[in-house]
């Protein structure tokens, strides 16, 4: 087994697409089939499958790679330290659901290391996504939270993946608005009141079940609902449909802007899972890099200082 090797089988389980995979690593297809299946024939497992989703990891080769991240970022400690300097773009992804305070410490994270010796991204996305492209390792971390609701499901698919889940905050249930909706100055909203108004929630695909959803209460039945794919499309209903949504409470008025305002929310019945855990998921047993632990850093405190606002 070779570095090189290495490097091969973890930007296909980066890019899903073995072309893809060619493309980034400036090589032809031939060698690149050659390199993993050589080094499937020394581990006596099969790494990939192909699926209609792409190169898709094995449960023994998700293992693998799962350690190979960390052969790869010991050898970029070992070029940083003895080198000064790494020739190579480092990668640093997040996957995250719609939350604007992990945006916000994407944004503080960048400005510290500068993105000429990183390829950077960062991906508002569903929940499932967001699970499997840790898992995949396509992500270094994501950002979900996890509620009594959702929690025994949720569990399940994190075991799957091998990942663990890192608590950052806890909430209750506030109702995010414009500031000028009718309801904006009342010191707490309750369902009832709520109802002449259209919730909005984002959309977990064909196969979404209640348990993804982001939104706290997924379970309750809104007699207006509009879905969306995006917090830009969210806001924008919010100021033209005097929309809301159900929210943590953690504001970031930096990027969303000054003209909406979260409200608590009052629960009239019986307790019905009206608080979540947010947190990050990290791929078990993986070596966080320099710019993760920095990212993290700046995810603490982003939530709290947004929760302050």
């Amino acid at each position: 087994m070779t570095l090189q090797q290495i490097r091969y089988a973890l930007t296909i389980a980066q890019t899903h697409s073995m072309n893809k995979a060619t493309e980034k690593l400036f090589i032809s297809q031939p060698t690149l089939t050659s390199a993993i299946k050589e080094l499937e024939r020394e581990l006596g497992i099969c790494i990939f499958l192909r699926t209609g989703r792409g190169m898709v990891p094995t449960n023994e080769g998700a293992e693998f790679l799962s350690y190979a991240a960390q052969i790869r970022q010991m050898c970029d400690l070992l070029e940083d330290k003895y080198h000064g300097t790494n020739s190579t773009r480092r990668r640093f992804c997040v996957s995250t659901q719609h939350y604007s305070f992990a945006v916000r410490a994407f944004v503080e994270t960048v400005r510290a290391f500068g993105i000429s010796k990183y390829e950077l991204a960062i991906r508002e996305t569903r929940t499932l996504d967001v699970i499997r492209d840790v898992g995949s390792l396509r992500s270094e971390i994501g950002i979900l939270h996890i509620s009594d609701y959702n929690r025994r499901i949720i569990s399940r698919y994190l075991a799957d993946e091998h990942l663990q889940f890192h608590p950052l905050v806890s909430c209750r249930a506030f109702v995010y608005l414009r500031k000028g909706h009718p309801l904006a100055d009342r010191p707490s909203l309750s369902l009832k009141e709520l109802e002449p108004y259209p919730c909005i929630a984002f959309e977990q695909g064909d196969g979404g079940s209640f348990y993804f959803a982001e939104e706290i209460l997924p379970d309750n039945i809104y007699p207006r609902l509009i879905r969306t794919s995006d917090r830009a499309t969210t806001l924008n209903l919010m100021t033209g449909l005097d929309g809301y949504t159900l929210c943590p409470g953690i504001v970031c008025e930096e990027l969303n802007g000054s003209g909406y305002v979260a409200v608590p929310f009052r629960d009239e019945g019986e307790d019905r899972n009206g608080s979540m855990e947010i947190g990050y998921l990290t791929k078990k047993q993986n070596i966080i890099s320099k710019i993760g632990r920095a990212y993290i850093g700046e995810l603490r405190k982003s939530c709290g200082a947004s929760a302050s606002e």
